[in-house]
């Protein structure tokens, strides 16, 4: 899975992909919030590190977009702002969802651990995800007899094959 990387000035796309570079996954670039969201619903992305102000759609509206939608309402994103420290403005950016708001400049140890960590938190509980779908495809089309637990199971033979049944007791006039 692959990190998404929005910013609409080339030289900031160029200083956080070659800071990302190390955490050892793709990195693929956008430079407008419709690109981010084109790029996020073709799939495969695993976190997207995105810039508060940008024309057109800024990150916050994109934030909102992705929160909206069900496959996209998990996704890790970290907003990134050269605003400086603002409340109101980090405090939108929880209000919305977002895993993490860093204001630059940012330290490289940094950001390359929480995005790492991140997506490969994401990518896990995608896998998980993956794996549930296919164990609950398969019971919801599996008969009851196969099913553990289920009325109609079949239970296993004791050994010699036979079943002991214990004594009757009748009660004494």
């Amino acid at each position: 899975m692959k990190i998404l990387v929005v910013d609409d000035r080339e030289d900031n796309l160029f200083a956080i992909e070659s800071l990302l570079r190390p955490v050892g996954r793709p990195v693929v670039r956008a430079r407008s919030g419709d690109e981010a969201l084109k790029s996020v619903l073709r799939g495969g992305i695993a976190v997207v590190v995105l810039d508060v102000v940008m024309p057109r759609m800024d990150g916050l509206e994109v934030l909102a977009y992705l929160r909206r939608l069900d496959h996209t309402r998990t996704l890790p994103v970290v907003l990134m702002t050269g605003l400086g420290r603002d409340h109101d403005l980090a405090t939108r950016a929880y209000d919305l969802g977002v895993s993490d708001f860093l204001v630059k400049p940012v330290d490289p140890w940094v950001v390359r651990t929480k995005v790492r960590a991140l997506a490969d938190l994401y990518a896990e509980n995608q896998s998980l995800r993956a794996r549930l779908a296919a164990l609950t495809d398969r019971h919801a089309n599996a008969p009851a007899a196969e099913l553990p637990g289920t009325l109609g199971a079949r239970l296993p033979r004791p050994p010699g094959g036979t079943v002991d049944h214990a004594p009757s007791v009748r009660g004494v006039d």
